[in-house]
């Protein structure tokens, strides 16, 4: 088991497209107490400033995540990666994408929410180097439960701050 845990998946990460909506659905109901629907997809990604993406392993999707493109940061929506891949380096690799277009010019930063109660979440994306910066109380609407707000920046954002307190 331990060996299998620690094979990572070499994955294609790719837009999303219609098609996919199905193996996506099926991801997010394994994945969440409250998934969303398909018309809860389809409406985000119909805004212009909403993008999908999804982790292929051979034909099959394995991880997907919805992001919207703000003014200085990207907003990570929605994000799982199915049972059977998990722990294999499918979120990482969707990560380090996503991170791949920061830049120090323009959008500086990554941010989500992650329920109180997602230990699991919590603990990958602070191993991707995210920060929980603040609590968002009683955040959704499905429960009274709170989200942590948390926050990825850009290296050279984070060198510019961590100057800015030495000099302070």
């Amino acid at each position: 088991m331990m060996n299998e845990e620690r094979t990572r998946l070499r994955v294609h990460i790719r837009w999303m497209i219609r098609r996919d909506m199905e193996e996506v659905l099926q991801i997010e109901r394994g994945s969440f107490e409250f998934p969303w629907f398909e018309e809860d997809f389809v409406r985000c990604l119909r805004q212009r400033n909403c993008i999908g993406m999804v982790a292929e392993c051979g034909e099959k999707i394995v991880g997907f995540m919805i992001y919207e493109l703000h003014k200085t940061r990207l907003h990570i929506l929605n994000f799982a990666v199915g049972r059977e891949a998990r722990r294999k380096g499918v979120g990482d690799q969707m990560v380090r994408k996503l991170i791949g277009k920061l830049s120090s010019q323009r959008r500086t930063r990554i941010s989500l929410e992650v329920r109180e109660t997602n230990l699991d979440a919590q603990l990958f994306f602070r191993s991707t180097g995210f920060m929980a910066t603040s609590v968002l109380r009683e955040f959704y609407d499905d429960s009274p439960e709170d989200a942590y707000l948390m926050q990825y920046e850009c290296a050279a954002e984070q060198e510019a701050a961590h100057v800015h307190r030495l000099a302070g």
